[in-house]
């Protein structure tokens, strides 16, 4: 009963700073869809925050709906003509319109519009984190160091490579390092996959091979995940330990570096699950971003929002896969559409929709045991 009483004590408490996050992103997704439709002469009837009942709404001057509902679990925007909420890709919805209604309905609209108008939704989460890390680091700058080896730990993979202290990265697999934060973001992503580092020595250049060590860790809130280890360590004296400071430009170029670092990382770790290199334990559900949100929003305001900024990307990117009832499937249905002259036949549509559903219920289902394992473990 101690357990229950805590767990729904935890649940709780996470409910306010995960609701901010998820609204945050779902809004801005959806806006993106809604802006985009507009200005494609597409008529909006519904824009909602949420699934289900409506809580709260009121109809704007062009005729949509804006609503928040009961299901804080996502958001959809509506347009007329759309089969469902889901923008389900066949053209029926369109039926019984008159022909200025016609005119003004999402099935009617050129290809290019109805491809502009779905992946804007997507494209608006990548512009959303951009924005949030630009203005983090616009306000904050960046702590960065020299990439300076100060100690080398015993029976690491470092020392078995014959890595000293005092040599500088050059690159790791012909990727240059300019900072100690890229060996470890490159090495951390890569548990047991070998790699060739390039170190400066006495002014020479020195290449060594060796393979990151698989390493469980655990952060400050508990929760674990696996990384790679070659066990190399920077300090304040050979780092140079330094805030860099970015002007207006620079802080917009770091947040599209902030925001590809997330993509390349999140598709990285999706091949290797399927390569085998990788368990899935780490695709969570909204258990898990209820649980991080929580996490973050204990360090301050400024976490919670750079934790929706990595959420975004996430959801743009997940809404660009290529499966049916998600963005990225509605546009491989346009991508056919263009190439063969006209749309797929709705049966095929129909049960294309259907396999697109039970591949994201299947994915919800296994990420929802993820993140119940992660408490419960």
């Amino acid at each position: 009963m101690e357990f229950l009483t805590s767990s729904a004590g935890n649940i709780l408490s996470a409910l306010p700073p995960f609701l901010l996050v998820l609204t945050i992103v779902v809004f801005f997704h959806e806006l993106g869809h809604y802006l985009v439709g507009r200005w494609c002469g597409i008529k909006a009837e519904v824009f909602s925050v949420g699934f289900g009942p409506e809580l709260i709404g009121r109809t704007d001057r062009h005729g949509t709906r804006w609503k928040l509902s009961l299901i804080p679990l996502g958001g959809y925007v509506k347009f007329l003509g759309d089969e469902n909420a889901a923008s389900q890709p066949t053209g029926a919805g369109a039926s019984g319109l008159s022909e200025a209604e016609r005119a003004a309905s999402f099935p009617a609209a050129s290809l290019w519009r109805r491809a502009a108008t779905v992946a804007a939704g997507p494209v608006a989460n990548f512009i959303l984190a951009i924005a949030i890390f630009a203005v983090m680091f616009s306000i904050n700058g960046r702590m960065i160091a020299d990439p300076v080896v100060a100690r080398v730990q015993p029976a690491s993979a470092a020392e078995a490579a014959g890595i000293l202290p005092g040599d500088v990265f050059v690159a790791i697999d012909g990727v240059e390092v300019e900072i100690f934060d890229d060996v470890q973001r490159y090495v951390t992503a890569r548990p047991e996959v070998p790699m060739t580092i390039s170190l400066e020595r006495g002014g020479a250049i020195v290449d060594v091979t060796l393979t990151p060590a698989r390493t469980e860790i655990t952060d400050n809130f508990g929760n674990k995940m696996e990384v790679g280890r070659i066990g190399v360590i920077t300090s304040d004296d050979a780092g140079n330990f330094r805030v860099r400071e970015y002007g207006p430009l620079e802080a917009v170029g770091e947040g599209v570096a902030q925001s590809w670092y997330i993509v390349t990382r999140t598709v990285d770790y999706i091949g290797n699950i399927i390569t085998g290199r990788e368990k899935a334990d780490q695709l969570g559900g909204p258990i898990r971003v209820a649980k991080y949100s929580k996490d973050m929003s204990t360090i301050g305001i400024g976490a919670l929002i750079q934790l929706a900024a990595v959420l975004s990307v996430s959801i743009g990117l997940l809404n660009l896969m290529p499966i049916p009832m998600l963005d990225g499937g509605h546009l491989v249905f346009y991508a056919i559409e263009a190439v063969r002259g006209r749309p797929p036949g709705e049966v095929a549509q129909e049960w294309a929709y259907r396999f697109g559903l039970s591949v994201v219920l299947a994915l919800m289902l296994f990420a929802t045991w993820n993140d119940v394992s992660m408490l419960i473990g």
